[in-house]
């Protein structure tokens, strides 16, 4: 049984998150949009075709033309503009024309780099989120951000473009690696953190039923996630405002995961930021000292990480001043001022996030 979510956009409808359990529907959702006969192109990377390519191909296929597959590698390396430059070839050598469709089959990299291209190729072309991993389905599918890396800084050339259609299959989540599981739920983790201190104490309470994959629990928690989003981005969809409290965990996570070379998950890294963005929050007296160890502690049983090792104090602090998060010279920092509160701060010190970074950097004792 299928539910469906709308979002809207500058206070109109624009687009359907579908939450089912199989590819059944994904052929009438894209004849409904109004793309029965046109070209489709499926965009997805090395992992996930093996699995899912000819499955989600077989399931729209076209009488009157064909439903294509382009893959792109696998990883985070590859969200660049090298990698853009031979998607527009091949829809280009396709003759893909603004009536046709483009569809993201994958993580958050493949919907990242699949939208970009989709709000670019001929000033724009429609396209569809099938995300399949944890964090895909509830962070990055949802909102209309694009983009792509430049020089190992993340998403620094980018679009707001919106999807037709996110369609939310929670069955994939039963064949994705343990360790891309748990990355995505370090942004689960953040909606009720940030939002929702109810749904935070709920995640706590279903830690085994999370952990096993139930899909009757998986689905009231991706649903609820998307839910936060939504009403986050209708609120602010260009990030002017409120819009910034999703970047928490994100700031130092960001510099960490390019200091480490991308060898961790964007999901680990958002959980170290997590931790150190709450260890602010301690600091400056906004969250009790009982609250932070909580916080810290609860990313354990998720097999999430809350050290790391490897990492230059002085190349974090470097690497989080040319991030996109900077505002005029000054960091803008997401804390919380109690669980399910998150607020945005501009007056963070250079010390307070040395602190917090060391708090986080792994010592060989484990304190």
């Amino acid at each position: 049984m299928s539910e469906t979510m709308n979002v809207s956009y500058n206070g109109k409808p624009c687009y359907d998150i579908l939450f089912t359990q199989s590819f059944d529907e994904l052929k009438d959702q894209i004849d409904c949009l109004g793309f029965r006969n046109r070209r489709i192109v499926i965009i997805t990377d090395s992992n996930v075709q093996p699995v899912y390519g000819k499955t989600v191909q077989d399931a729209i296929q076209d009488e009157h033309h064909p439903v294509l597959v382009y893959e792109i590698p696998a990883g985070e390396d590859y969200k660049n503009l090298n990698t853009v430059h031979d998607i527009y070839a091949f829809l280009i050598a396709q003759h893909l024309d603004r009536h046709d469709l483009l569809i993201a089959l994958g993580g958050g990299v493949t919907g990242d780099i699949t939208g970009f291209c989709a709000a670019t190729y001929l000033r724009g072309i429609s396209f569809i989120q099938i995300p399949t991993t944890l964090l895909a389905q509830t962070d990055s599918s949802v909102g209309g951000k694009t983009g792509v890396d430049f020089e190992g800084y993340k998403n620094m050339i980018g679009a707001f473009y919106m999807p037709s259609l996110v369609y939310i299959n929670i069955s994939v989540l039963s064949t994705l690696d343990a360790r891309q599981y748990a990355s995505g739920f370090a942004e689960v983790m953040k909606y009720g953190l940030i939002k929702d201190q109810e749904f935070y104490s709920w995640l706590v309470d279903h830690i085994y039923e999370i952990n096993d994959r139930d899909a009757e629990v998986l689905l009231p928690m991706i649903r609820r996630s998307c839910e936060i989003k939504k009403e986050v981005v209708e609120k602010d969809p260009t990030e002017k405002g409120e819009r910034a409290l999703l970047n928490y965990g994100h700031t130092i996570g960001h510099a960490i995961e390019k200091a480490r070379n991308f060898e961790l998950f964007h999901g680990e890294c958002v959980a170290l930021g997590s931790i150190a963005a709450a260890y602010i929050s301690w600091q400056k007296g906004l969250l009790s000292e009982e609250d932070y160890y909580e916080i810290r502690d609860m990313f354990v049983p998720f097999g999430l990480p809350i050290s790391v090792e490897n990492i230059d104090p002085d190349e974090i602090m470097t690497l989080m001043k040319s991030d996109k998060k900077e505002d005029s010279g000054t960091i803008r920092f997401i804390l919380l001022k109690d669980l399910g509160k998150g607020v945005i701060h501009t007056d963070v010190t250079e010390n307070e996030i040395r602190n917090a970074i060391n708090e986080i950097l792994y010592v060989e004792n484990g304190d």
